[in-house]
């Protein structure tokens, strides 16, 4: 067990070192890249480190199995340089069995990362869009969801003036809305127009509704005046892609409320597909952390005996890239559709780690 503890705690320390290492140079490339982005807008170097600050935790939560497979090298090429892992290897324990300690580790700070960082990372993401789009301005598009309806918001004209939508629910793919209502704000007067439609297509350029009944809420009495039409047509700038991009990235949502959040595309009639796939990558990355150890350990766990030692050190890298592209390559194929969203998040390090143990049963014990 003391042994034991001694693997972990140094497994943590190289982690936390390189997670250091690599948040101040995403944190200096980020402040960077928003001074050139947004130069034009006069931003000051105070505004970008806070946008970049807001942006960063995204990227560092993204390359978290890539710090862990890098905290593994560091670990094992530490022990093996220093003999440690060769008096460990000489006392009687298996290789299996130090691999063990790190690889449970590297679960923790996984599982740490899933409860605690993926919130903190939704949030600043929805901060940094807030003030991306304070410094763009005429950001005029939004969409959210309720407990039993979709609502959507874009500009009308040039005056300034909004339109809000809202319908029951729609097609999976965003061209369609049933039983809708659209209702016009001018700038100035408040709601002007009130439209509802049992169903509205979404055309280039224009909703194409059906069954229509229209309100002027600027007369005294609105219901008297109301007008009926089979068919009437609003401009619209919004596009399928616009409405589902609405709905943000799977990352912009806690993790914790993911499940109610993918219960409440489904009940809009949106796929869920994306949120369903990234909601079990997120179950399973504290196995790819563990995963990653895994890997590296198989290629730098053994003594390094003069130029060996890069070779093997490469290997283990690549070993782990290639394990890291596995996992986006899943993701795609989940998005698409192309392999069940529990098979996208849990093939690839379950993969992993019955390769590696294979491995370590063959090279290390014999």
């Amino acid at each position: 067990m003391i042994l034991a503890r001694y693997l972990a705690n140094r497994y943590f320390r190289a982690f936390m070192l390189l997670a250091g290492v690599f948040m101040a140079l995403l944190l200096l490339i980020d402040m960077v890249e928003q001074i050139r982005r947004f130069a034009d807008r006069g931003i000051t170097l105070g505004e970008a480190a806070r946008l970049s600050a807001l942006s960063v935790a995204g990227s560092f939560y993204n390359i978290l199995p890539l710090i862990g497979l890098l905290a593994a090298i560091m670990l094992f090429l530490a022990l093996s340089r220093s003999s440690e892992m060769v008096a460990i290897r000489a006392s009687g324990r298996s290789g299996l069995r130090c691999v063990m300690a790190p690889a449970i580790m590297a679960a923790l700070l996984g599982a740490g990362a899933v409860g605690f960082l993926n919130p903190i990372v939704a949030a600043t993401q929805a901060r940094y869009a807030a003030a991306v789009a304070k410094i763009e301005q005429g950001q005029t598009q939004s969409v959210s969801l309720g407990d039993d309806a979709l609502w959507l918001r874009q500009g009308v004209g040039d005056a300034g003036a909004q339109m809000m939508i809202r319908a029951a629910r729609a097609s999976p793919d965003a061209t369609t809305l049933y039983d809708a209502s659209f209702v016009i704000y001018d700038p100035d007067a408040g709601p002007a127009t009130r439209i509802e439609a049992r169903k509205a297509v979404l055309a280039e350029g224009e909703w194409q509704l059906s069954d229509v009944k229209e309100w002027s809420l600027n007369t005294p009495n609105p219901e008297a005046e109301a007008r009926r039409a089979d068919r009437l047509q609003l401009p619209t700038e919004l596009t399928a892609d616009r409405i589902r991009d609405g709905f943000g990235q799977p990352q912009a949502v806690p993790v914790w409320e993911l499940p109610a959040y993918i219960a409440g595309l489904q009940r809009a009639g949106f796929s869920a597909l994306r949120h369903q796939v990234w909601l079990q990558m997120e179950l399973a990355l504290p196995l790819t952390l563990a995963a990653m150890v895994m890997v590296a350990s198989v290629f730098t766990m053994r003594h390094m005996r003069g130029r060996k030692a890069g070779g093997l050190v490469l290997s283990a890298f690549i070993a782990g890239m290639a394990l890291f592209f596995l996992r986006n390559m899943a993701q795609v194929l989940g998005d698409n559709a192309g392999v069940p969203p529990v098979l996208a998040g849990w093939a690839p390090p379950i993969v992993a780690i019955l390769f590696a143990v294979g491995l370590l049963l063959q090279l290390e014990d014999g």
